[in-house]
């Protein structure tokens, strides 16, 4: 369990795409659990809590969107509140995994046991571990961009910019690698590309709707609802995010929805930005998983599960955990007067 969280975390802490990760991921679940005799349902949980929660949000220089988009509204870098985010992981990380070690346990008294995905070739997951390639040049690429981020970020305030460049520059770096063990490289080269736009046309989709719903009267109603009560803005941030992260099922779209309303507010009101940076990146991924949320369909279908057999996992790593940790760090930045 705690190898598939941490593999799942440095993966999409290195730039890769949940939607992408959980193809990667999936085999070395498969042979894991299968050799743990752990129940394959419980795989959903691991995956998103590796995927959708601390390397999303809490983990300073994440590339993710969610820790990218309050860098456009509020001037702020992604390595805003760095100590924050450490102090965010490690507790979101610890409840995780008591958390999935009790299911496991409970799932093994009530004699569940590993099953491969349906209508799967089960071969596929048998791989001489002897033939892969050694971690430490595995790891490079992922050195690449997180050395290039922090490195960085004083030449290109541009976080976006940075971010692609970085990414870019890592994605040579693992053609040059690994170019010999590439079987067909035009059709990977290809699939590369072709899954670009669908991460390109996701952003913009979120700007757009994020647009039009500002314009609703309803949407109006809600943003006088929560300004009535006169919060301090690390409340109103963090729970207008979720809040909204929660009606779009996405915490990409409810974090631009949120700070493109209450950007600037959120500077006038002398609150700390980077602190409100992290602070909304973890409430963005809060009630973002509610079961409506489109992604966790790609994943739910991919592992050959159901809402029924899985969601329990989901709801618990990646919207009861993240609600913890920000109403617990909000709390105590306010008391500390950060």
């Amino acid at each position: 369990m705690l190898i598939v969280y941490l593999i799942t975390v440095v993966l999409t802490y290195g730039g890769i795409s949940l939607f992408v990760a959980i193809f990667a991921v999936t085999p070395i679940i498969m042979v894991l659990f299968k050799e743990a005799d752990i129940p394959r349902r419980l795989a959903i949980g691991a995956f998103v809590a590796g995927s959708a929660t601390v390397s999303m949000t809490a983990m300073p220089g994440t590339p993710a969107l969610t820790n990218v988009i309050p860098t456009r509204f509020l001037g702020t870098s992604i390595t805003a509140a760095p100590t924050l985010g450490i102090v965010a992981t490690i507790m979101m990380s610890v409840m995780i995994l008591v958390y999935l070690k009790w299911e496991e346990g409970r799932l093994r008294k009530l004699g569940e046991h590993f099953s491969y995905i349906p209508g799967t070739d089960h071969t596929m997951y048998e791989v001489d571990r002897a033939t892969l390639p050694s971690a430490t040049l595995s790891f490079i690429p992922l050195m690449v961009v997180v050395g290039m981020i922090i490195g960085l970020k004083g030449l290109i305030p541009n976080a976006a910019a940075l971010i692609v460049l970085a990414m870019i520059t890592a994605s040579v770096v693992a053609l040059a690698f690994f170019w010999n063990r590439i079987k067909d490289k035009k059709a990977t080269i290809n699939t590369g590309l072709g899954g670009a736009i669908g991460a390109i046309a996701g952003p913009c989709a979120v700007v757009a709707f994020g647009t039009l719903v500002q314009k609703s009267p309803a949407f109006i109603d809600v943003v006088a609802w929560i300004n009535s009560f006169q919060m301090n803005p690390y409340w109103t941030g963090t729970i207008a995010t979720a809040i909204i992260s929660g009606v779009t099922g996405s915490s990409s779209g409810g974090l631009t929805i949120t700070l493109q309303t209450f950007a600037e507010q959120f500077k006038t009101s002398g609150a700390n930005l980077p602190i409100l940076h992290r602070l909304i990146s973890i409430a963005a991924g809060s009630l973002d998983s509610l079961p409506h949320s489109s992604g966790l369909f790609i994943m739910f279908s991919w592992l050959g599960l159901t809402h029924k057999e899985g969601y329990r996992f989901v709801g618990v790593v990646s919207v009861i955990v993240p609600l913890i940790t920000f109403v617990i760090l909000t709390t105590s930045v306010i008391a500390m007067g950060l």
